[in-house]
Parts: C-alpha cells; sequence; structure tokens
C-alpha cells in the first residue's frame, strides 16, 4: 500500500523511470535481434534459461544491494554495492536484454520489499547508472565473445557508468535532492567540503567526489566479474541448459 501511495504521490518521477527502464529494454533488444541475425541465432530472445538466469541474479543483485557502505572520499549519501555484478554476469552468459532484466527486477524488489524514501529519485539514479553500466559492457561482448572483448567492454561499462554518474548528478540527482529537502545545492556540495576541502562547487564535486566513487564501483565490479565468470560458464550454460530442457519435458 506505501508503494502505490508513493507511486501516485509522485507519479509523474515514476512514469519517467518507467520510460527509461522501457527504452533501455527497447536498445537492449534491438542489439540482441542484430547479434542474432549477424551469427545465425534462430533461438528466441528470451527463452527459459534466460528466465532462469534473471530469476536467480536477480535474487543475487537484491540481496547485494542490502549490503551498503559508504566510501571515505564521497559523502555518506553516496553507498557503494556490488548489486550490479549479477547483472553483468548473467549479461555476459545471456546477453544484454538479461542484463537489464536483471537490473529492472532487482530495483522493482527494492521497491516491493523496501519502498521508496526519495520520491523515486534514487530508483531513476539506481537504474540510469546501473544500465549505463553494464549494457555498453554486455552489448560489446555479445558481438565478440573472447577474453580480450570481455576486458575491453569491462573497461567500457566502467567508463560510462562514470560519465553517467557526473552528469546524472550535476543535472538530476543533486538538484532534486536538494529541491526535495528544501535546501540549495551548495549545502549538499558542502558535505563533499567537509571529507575534501578542494570540494567547493558542483564542478569539484562530481570531479572529486562522483566521478571517483562510480570509476571505483566500474573497476571493482568489472575486476570481480573478470575473475569469477570463466569458473561460473559452465554453470550458467549446462546448469542452467539443464534446468531449461527439464522444464520443457514436465511441461
Amino acid at each position: 500500500m506505501n508503494l502505490i501511495t508513493n507511486i501516485m504521490t509522485n507519479f509523474a518521477r515514476f512514469g519517467a523511470l518507467m520510460v527509461i527502464i522501457l527504452l533501455t529494454f527497447v536498445i537492449a533488444y534491438l542489439f540482441e535481434k542484430i547479434a542474432k541475425k549477424r551469427q545465425g541465432d534462430t533461438t528466441r530472445v528470451l527463452d527459459v534459461r534466460k528466465l532462469a538466469i534473471i530469476g536467480v541474479f536477480s535474487a543475487v543483485a537484491f540481496v547485494l544491494m542490502l549490503i551498503e557502505f559508504p566510501l571515505p572520499f564521497a559523502p555518506e549519501f553516496y553507498k557503494f554495492d556490488f548489486s550490479d555484478i549479477p547483472a553483468l554476469i548473467g549479461g555476459f552468459a545471456a546477453g544484454p536484454l538479461v542484463a537489464v532484466m536483471i537490473e529492472f527486477v532487482k530495483l522493482l524488489l527494492k521497491m516491493v520489499f523496501r519502498g521508496t524514501n526519495s520520491a523515486f529519485v534514487g530508483e531513476i539514479a539506481n537504474f540510469v547508472v546501473g544500465a549505463a553500466f553494464v549494457l555498453p559492457a554486455t552489448i560489446i561482448y555479445r558481438f565478440k565473445k573472447t577474453r580480450i572483448s570481455a576486458l575491453m567492454s569491462c573497461l567500457c561499462g566502467a567508463l560510462c557508468i562514470t560519465v553517467a554518474g557526473v552528469l546524472l548528478n550535476a543535472y538530476f540527482l543533486l538538484p532534486a535532492y536538494a529541491g526535495m529537502y528544501g535546501m540549495d545545492i551548495q549545502t549538499l556540495i558542502g558535505y563533499g567540503t567537509e571529507i575534501n576541502p578542494s570540494i567547493n562547487n558542483l564542478f569539484t564535486f562530481c570531479l572529486l567526489a562522483v566521478a571517483p566513487f562510480n570509476l571505483l564501483k566500474g573497476v571493482v565490479d568489472s575486476l570481480v566479474t573478470f575473475l569469477v565468470y570463466k569458473k561460473l560458464s559452465p554453470i550458467l550454460k549446462n546448469g542452467f541448459t539443464s534446468t531449461a530442457k527439464k522444464t520443457k519435458t514436465e511441461a
């Protein structure tokens, strides 16, 4: 009931979130179709195996989302978590559409079980930054699945999440939070100044707090994915394929 009330009260922002999610789905779907056409792949864009991966990895991502902590060089309202790793691994295994679906379901679970305390501002930021990370990375890897391509896709994802984080904070997140809590942006920047005296305006705030925060997140998530994906790949391919075949047989 609380979630429904929040949706009705903040319908414009909730609608904007849904539009962003839909556009991301469309982009991921189109690239998946192009990749399938080039590779002569006639399987469905979403099959039982991919749905199983979405279900399992979304649950893992939701749990990881609850384990968050601040970093010493950024204000404490920026929380670091590892919830994008399951989306990146799932996307490497099953394509960009699966990656953004995991990001979506993770966010949906968060809204259902924990609601929103930011009038959907935080949810918009969370999805946009997450999608900016996993979508380009999984699209690159989808077209060329090699170790070098995986490394390049992770680096591209880390760069994209940094740029998206800076732009989102400068033009949406900080102004939205300032307006929501009845303060000016300089007050929020002041929290950064307390940590780093070199932070004294919006530019230095984004350069010295937001950019390093998102870059570190992208690099750490990429490194973990790069290290564990090869070990998980046989399970993701054979284990989930076996589960899908069993489900079809039972049906």
